[in-house]
């Protein structure tokens, strides 16, 4: 027998239910979100009718075809409902992006970052000012901002709050969700940026009828290597995690790491371990905090002609690459690889230590190597990952809201 608080955890699931079929495939009709999520015609519309009530649905009506008959009466989310700003924290800049609860993108401005300005708590204070900018340009007063989801690069605590090491901050913590003054119903979601890029991956692979997504990698190139993981739960559901794959220890190589660490992945592959191996640095230099794209360019142009160590050091990112998603292969089983970021620009360059990384592993001998795909457009990845999740846990909470607690808002 189904109890009074077991009866309501079904209805708040199913609600959940209807409004990310919405989410996902945009304004359906009565029929097409009762076979998008499986529920009762019944169902669908007492929940339909409830999220129209508190504001979250809205319907229109779609003429019929040929003008004749009556016309379909289509459920969509309604824009205004609520909103979310989504903030990528990078090496050289910040991006804030304020989308509506379609995940229609509103407005977007970005921010360089100030290597010479100090502590957490410097970059805090210039975050929390622009997010309530970010919220005035569109006159949106704080409590209508459902949700704020951060991203950075480096390791970020399971409660999604507290950033713990990242090569923006080093090994200064920062907790978002206590140091951003916002909203009391604000959520304040802290993510890992290549997990992100995972999610959005795992969505897109998805959708796709002709080949059945079971799992995929996505292995992210630039001033930092991250790695996210991509994988269908056994109930059918999307499961996504972030091994700390940059700075696993790859090789007793005496190659400092931004981490502090010797011989990390990121300290052959990353940016600045391209760079020091480029010019024949000792291993153990302190790396530099940020390398300008441009001048990974010359090293490339250089390296692309015939220079020696230019090449060198393309090809040691390479191997330690390979080498390290050998090892991930062998934990986990054999999937396709997404690479993304800037360093996709240097994949010629990359591609024969890679190559040679991979194969020096027996799984990949037994099995094969694992299909490669090469997708460059990382920062939109991030904003769609963005999106998905911050708009699922607001489904959440508008699922478990009474039309009464809106109206007390």
């Amino acid at each position: 027998m189904l109890t009074k608080s077991s009866t309501e955890m079904v209805r708040q699931q199913n609600s959940a239910l209807v409004l990310s079929a919405l989410r996902r495939q945009g304004s359906l009709a009565h029929t097409d979100i009762a076979a998008a999520t499986g529920l009762a015609s019944a169902t669908v519309s007492a929940i339909t009718a409830e999220l129209e009530r508190i504001g979250a649905l809205e319907r229109h009506e779609q003429p019929a075809t040929g003008g004749r008959g009556r016309p379909r009466v289509l459920f969509g989310r309604k824009r205004d409902f609520s909103y979310l700003i989504a903030a990528r924290i990078s090496s050289d800049s910040v991006q804030y992006s304020l989308a509506d609860y379609t995940g229609t993108l509103i407005d977007r401005f970005e921010e360089p970052r100030d290597h010479a300005a100090g502590s957490g708590q410097c970059f805090i204070a210039g975050f929390r000012e622009a997010l309530t900018r970010m919220a005035s340009r569109s006159r949106l007063s704080p409590e209508r901002i459902a949700a704020v989801s951060i991203s950075s690069k480096g390791m970020v605590d399971a409660d999604g709050s507290r950033l713990l090491w990242s090569p923006v901050f080093g090994r200064e913590e920062i907790d978002f969700s206590t140091a951003l003054a916002v909203s009391p119903q604000t959520r304040i979601r802290l993510n890992n940026e290549t997990l992100l890029v995972a999610h959005a991956l795992g969505l897109r692979a998805d959708k796709d009828e002709d080949r059945p997504f079971h799992a995929l990698a996505t292995l992210s190139l630039g001033h930092s290597i991250g790695l996210g993981i991509a994988r269908r739960g056994h109930s059918g559901e999307l499961e996504v995690s972030a091994p700390n794959f940059g700075h696993m220890l790859n090789a007793s190589d005496g190659k400092l790491c931004r981490c502090g660490s010797i011989g990390c992945v990121e300290a052959s592959a990353g940016f600045y371990g391209i760079l020091r191996t480029a010019f024949e640095v000792p291993p153990d230099t302190i790396p530099a905090k940020f390398v300008p794209l441009a001048e990974m360019d010359k090293i490339a142009a250089r390296a692309r002609q015939g220079h020696r160590m230019s090449e060198y050091a393309f090809r040691q990112a390479g191997l330690a690459l390979g080498q390290g998603l050998s090892r991930v292969l062998s934990l986990y089983e054999n999937m396709p690889i997404v690479i993304t970021g800037h360093g996709t620009r240097y994949i010629d360059l990359l591609s024969r230590g890679l190559d040679e990384g991979l194969s020096q592993s027996l799984h990949v001998r037994i099995y094969g190597a694992p299909d490669i795909t090469i997708v460059p457009e990382e920062a939109t990845l991030v904003f769609e990952g963005h999106l998905d999740r911050a708009l699922t846990e607001i489904d959440h909470d508008v699922a478990g809201l009474r039309a009464e607690e809106v109206a007390a808002r």
